[in-house]
């Protein structure tokens, strides 16, 4: 990447919904931007809690005009309306930016964990400490949703960093030893 990207995370939720907010510079390192928890508890009902995620994360979308939006995708627990909720958040989520032009990609929660701890059953309060220490900032415990719609950008960040997922990657080993012959022996 050579050019400023800038990349929206949402950790999707029926009651809290977090955002978080990177922008790559142009020397290809992350930065912090902004982050947050929408509150939806004091909503009368899910269809108005829809509307809320749409409306402010489209306002997300207008305000710093993300290149990609990252989202975490549902994974089935117990409880199968759970899923369906989140779902529905997610969805309301990816409108707000699909409507604007803005590509969604979707990653689960455990490839999120890995991308920043190396542990995909890492807890949010580990997860949390690596996005502190990996973007330098410093935030209090209650943004625990937020950090998780960080971790999820960063892991986006990571995907498109990596040699491993370039498009530019070796399809046969013809392409692969043409690419690579000082490690061929």
């Amino acid at each position: 990447m050579t050019k400023t990207r800038t990349i929206l995370g949402i950790d999707p939720g029926t009651n809290i919904l977090g955002f978080g907010i990177v922008r790559v510079n142009a020397a290809s390192r992350p930065e912090f931007v902004d982050m947050g928890v929408l509150d939806l508890r004091k909503a009368r009902d899910a269809y108005e809690k829809l509307g809320i995620i749409s409306e402010k994360v489209g306002a997300l979308c207008d305000l710093y005009h993300p290149d990609d939006m990252a989202l975490e995708s549902p994974f089935y627990g117990k409880n199968a309306q759970v899923i369906l909720k989140l779902g529905r958040a997610q969805g309301s989520a990816m409108i707000a930016a699909i409507s604007r032009g803005i590509p969604v990609f979707e990653y689960a929660p455990r490839k999120a964990k890995m991308a920043i701890c190396g542990n995909g059953a890492a807890s949010k309060e580990q997860v949390s400490l690596m996005v502190q220490k990996t973007l330098g900032i410093n935030f209090d415990e209650k943004f625990l949703d937020a950090t998780d719609a960080l971790a999820i950008a960063m892991c986006h960040y990571y995907q498109l960093t990596s040699p491993l997922t370039s498009t530019a990657a070796a399809t046969s080993w013809e392409k692969f030893i043409q690419a690579n012959p000082g490690r061929i022996k």
